[in-house]
């Protein structure tokens, strides 16, 4: 059984952060600032800003949710070999990790 989401679903207990928090990790990766781009939740189809999204950023990566269904949108994680950028239906990029 699939759980649906809306905005006001949250708990109070969950801890995130709006899309404002991914500034600075994603002005490593593009040079332009996304968090007032637009993206569009595969899930729902609604188009919001990055900025209103909601970020998890307490788990083993960043996970970035939209803010009408919850859907996963965006996930990024740093591994040895680099930063993982996963965009849904199984695309991801590897940013290869800096030489020391």
């Amino acid at each position: 059984m699939a759980n649906h989401y809306t905005y006001a679903s949250g708990t109070g207990e969950e801890q995130y952060l709006d899309g404002n928090s991914l500034a600075g990790l994603l002005s490593e990766i593009f040079v332009a600032d996304l968090t007032g781009c637009g993206c569009r939740c595969g899930a729902c189809g609604v188009v919001e800003p990055v900025a209103r999204a909601l970020v998890y950023v307490h788990g083993p990566g960043t996970v970035v949710r939209c803010a009408h269904c919850a859907a996963v949108v965006m996930r990024l994680t740093d591994t040895p070999a680099g930063r993982w950028m996963d965009l849904g239906a199984g695309a991801s990029i590897c940013l290869p990790a800096a030489e020391e």
